[in-house]
């Protein structure tokens, strides 16, 4: 690696920070409905999955759900097409990470592949902290952000 990009790296941009988060929270918004509702669909119909089955679909339908949600909001300022390259340009090792932080979150607390009050800030905490840095440095080097 360039040490002189290494070197002159700012971690401290209080504005990078700020829209950084703006973007996590909305990439969360996006994953954690696709997530959550998945799960919660397997656990009120009491579907026999393996709880590793339940949470890569509940991964998978997070990252579409973020998809989605990112695809309508680009809809006001650009036409179908660009929107919808734009939210799958979105960075999948932000969501991933996301999803992966909430779905572990989920096993240590209930066992695996159930949602209750109780996790639920839980899981947002974590998906929202885990690709935060990410995000700020995918922004700060770039200019890109996961979502918005």
């Amino acid at each position: 690696m360039n040490t002189d990009i290494k070197n002159n790296f700012d971690w401290n941009c209080k504005h990078t920070w700020k829209q950084s988060a703006i973007n996590t929270l909305w990439c969360l918004v996006g994953c954690s409905f696709g997530d959550m509702m998945t799960i919660y669909y397997f656990q009120v119909n009491e579907i026999p999955w393996s709880t590793f089955s339940i949470m890569a679909l509940a991964m998978f339908n997070g990252i579409v759900s973020s998809i989605i949600l990112e695809t309508i909001i680009l809809l006001k300022q650009m036409k179908l097409m660009p929107a919808l390259k734009t939210a799958f340009g979105m960075s999948l090792i932000s969501m991933i990470s996301m999803e992966l932080a909430m779905n572990i979150v989920d096993v240590l607390f209930t066992g695996g592949a159930k949602i209750t009050i109780y996790v639920i800030p839980l899981m947002l905490i974590a998906g929202f902290l885990t690709p935060w840095p990410y995000n700020y440095w995918r922004l700060k080097k770039f200019g890109v952000g996961c979502c918005g």
